[in-house]
C-alpha cells in the first residue's frame, strides 16, 4: 500500500453527518470498552475532533480514524454542569456485512448518513486494517492531521502478520509477527506522551533497558502535537515480572508447606530488576534536567499526600482508624524538609510495578509503558520527581504478588490475608533495593522517611482503588496500612 492509497476525509466541520450517524452506536459501545475512562457516568453526546479515511469506505472494506470527545455529566466532586469531554482515538472498520470471525468486534449497523447500510466494528480485530497502520508507519505517510513517523535506521517489513493483544486495560496493542508491538493510546491529550518521549531519550543515551521506538503516530491539531501510538521491538519469549513472580511463588509455596524458607528463588531476579531500574534512572538523569526540591516544593508534595489520605479515609471507613498514624509519615517528611533537607528530582517511570517489566529469555530485564498514570494530567506526569516514587511502587508490587497465589488472600470480611510464602515479599524487597544500590551507588533504604511517605501514599491509593473496584483485594493494602501506620 502506498501513501497515495490512503485518503483523507474532508474537515470535520464539513462532515457532521458522519458523527451523527455513529452517535447512537458509540453511546452503547464506548462505555463497555476496558479503556474507557468515564465509567459510571452516561455519555450525553460526542464532538468530532478529526476524521480521516485510511481506506475508502466506498470499497469492500473501509477504515476510519477518528478522534472524538465523549461528553459526560460531572461527578458531584467536580461540581455541576459539564466540562470538555475526554478525547478518544477510534479505529473503525466499515463493511457491508461482518464475517462471523469478527462478530466480537461489532459496534453496530449504521441506519443513516454517509455510511448508511454498512456495519461498523473495532478495526483492530481485523488483520487488513492492522496492515494499513503498519504500512503507514513504514512509508511515513501523511493523512490529514495524522503523521506517521519512523526511525529510518530501522527496517520495517511489510509482510508481518498482526494479532491483537486482548488483555490490556487503558490502551490497545497489536503485535506484528513477533517482531514489533504497536501500542495505540486510547485517551488522547495534547503534548508529547512520556511513552514516546522517554524511550526515545533512553535510546539516544544507549540505555538497553527500554526497547527503542521504531516508529510512532501523531496528530497536529491547533498548534499542539498529540501522541497516538508507538511501535517498538517485540521482545519474543519475554515474560512480564508479575507473571514470573507468580510462577515462582507457586513453586515456593509448595516448598513452604514443607517448612522451607521462601523468597530466595526470586531474589536473584528482584536484584537484577533493581539494577535495571537504576540503569534507567541514571540514564534519564544524565539526559534530562534535574531539579532540587526544597522546603516549598516538599510542602506541596506533603499537602498532596495529606489531601489524598483525607479523601480516601472519607470514602473507605476501614481506613479511618489508621489515618492519624499514616499522617505521621507525611509529617516526618515535612519536618525533615523544614530542617533544610533537600532532594533531587528527575524524570522517572511514573507507574512502576512488576507488570511494567519484561524478562527476556536471555535473563535481561526491560522496563516498558512509560505513560505514567493515565488518570493524571500529562503535565503532572512529565514533572521531575524523586526516583524513590518508582521504587516505592515496585516495593508495593512485591507485596501484592505475595498475596496473589491461590489460597493466600484472606476474605475482605476477615481482613487477614496470609501470604503463602511469608518471607517472600521482604526478601524480594531487600534484594531489589540492594540491586538498585549496586548501580546507583545509594541504597533506597538510606532515605527511609521519603520512602515510607511514598509507600504510604501508594498504599492509600490502593485502598481506595480496591474498595471501589475489587473489594476482595482490600485486605492486601490494608495489611500494609496497618504496618505503615505503626512505623516509627
Amino acid at each position: 500500500m502506498s501513501e497515495a492509497a490512503i485518503h483523507s476525509v474532508t474537515a470535520p466541520v464539513a462532515r457532521p453527518e458522519l458523527l451523527a450517524s455513529l452517535d447512537p452506536l458509540l453511546r452503547e459501545w464506548l462505555p463497555r470498552q476496558r479503556w474507557f475512562a468515564g465509567k459510571g457516568r452516561p455519555v450525553t453526546g460526542f464532538s468530532l475532533v478529526t476524521a480521516n479515511e485510511l481506506l475508502p469506505s466506498t470499497a469492500q472494506l473501509g477504515l476510519l480514524h477518528l478522534l472524538v470527545r465523549a461528553h459526560q455529566p460531572l461527578t458531584p466532586a467536580q461540581g455541576a454542569g459539564t466540562r470538555p469531554g475526554d478525547c478518544y482515538q477510534l479505529l473503525i472498520g466499515v463493511r457491508e456485512a461482518l464475517p462471523p470471525h469478527l462478530a466480537p468486534a461489532l459496534i453496530g449497523h449504521v441506519e443513516e448518513g454517509p455510511l448508511a447500510g454498512h456495519t461498523v466494528y473495532e478495526a483492530l480485530h481485523d488483520p487488513r486494517p492492522a496492515d494499513v497502520l503498519l504500512e503507514a508507519l513504514r512509508t511515513r505517510a501523511r493523512v490529514g492531521e495524522l503523521r506517521f513517523e519512523r526511525d529510518r535506521r530501522q527496517e520495517i517489513r511489510g509482510d508481518l502478520i498482526p494479532r491483537l493483544i486482548t488483555a490490556e486495560q487503558s490502551n490497545s496493542s497489536l503485535v506484528f509477527g513477533d517482531t514489533f508491538i504497536l501500542k495505540l493510546l486510547r485517551r488522547i491529550v495534547p503534548g508529547v506522551n512520556p511513552d514516546l518521549e522517554l524511550p526515545l531519550t533512553l535510546a539516544r543515551e544507549g540505555c538497553p533497558r527500554v526497547p527503542a521506538p521504531t516508529a510512532w503516530m501523531a496528530a497536529d491539531l491547533d498548534g499542539e502535537t498529540y501522541t497516538l501510538g508507538v511501535l517498538q521491538p517485540y521482545v519474543q519469549g519475554a515474560v512480564d515480572g508479575w507473571e514470573l513472580a507468580l510462577s515462582e511463588l507457586a513453586k515456593e509455596s509448595e516448598l513452604a508447606k514443607d517448612g522451607c524458607r521462601g523468597g530466595e528463588g526470586f531474589a536473584g531476579e528482584a536484584r537484577a530488576l533493581g539494577r535495571a531500574t537504576a540503569e534507567v534512572h541514571t540514564a534519564l538523569a544524565r539526559a534530562l534536567p534535574t531539579v532540587t526540591l526544597g522546603h516549598v516544593q516538599m510542602e506541596l508534595l506533603v499537602d498532596g499526600m495529606t489531601e489524598r489520605l483525607a479523601t480516601a479515609a472519607q470514602a473507605v471507613p476501614a481506613l479511618r482508624p489508621y489515618a492519624a498514624g499514616l499522617r505521621t509519615a507525611f509529617e516526618a517528611l515535612a519536618d525533615l524538609a523544614s530542617e533544610g533537607r533537600t532532594w533531587t528530582a528527575q524524570r522517572i517511570h511514573g507507574d512502576l510495578h512488576l507488570g511494567q517489566c519484561l524478562r527476556a529469555p536471555s535473563g535481561e530485564w526491560s522496563l516498558i509503558d512509560f505513560e505514567g498514570e493515565p488518570s493524571k494530567p500529562l503535565a503532572e506526569r512529565r514533572m521531575p520527581q524523586p526516583p524513590l516514587r518508582d521504587i516505592a511502587g515496585m516495593l508495593r508490587s512485591f507485596d501484592y504478588a505475595a498475596h496473589a497465589v491461590p489460597g493466600a488472600l484472606g476474605s475482605a470480611q476477615s481482613g487477614t490475608p496470609v501470604p503463602a510464602v511469608p518471607d517472600w515479599a521482604d526478601i524480594c524487597r531487600a534484594a531489589y533495593c540492594a540491586g538498585y544500590a549496586e548501580v546507583a551507588g545509594r541504597d533506597p533504604r538510606a532515605d527511609p522517611v521519603l520512602l515510607r511517605a511514598y509507600e504510604t501514599d501508594k498504599a492509600i491509593y490502593e485502598v481506595l482503588y480496591e474498595a471501589r473496584h475489587r473489594p476482595d483485594w482490600l485486605p492486601v493494602p490494608m495489611a500494609a496500612i496497618r504496618r505503615l501506620a505503626a512505623s516509627p
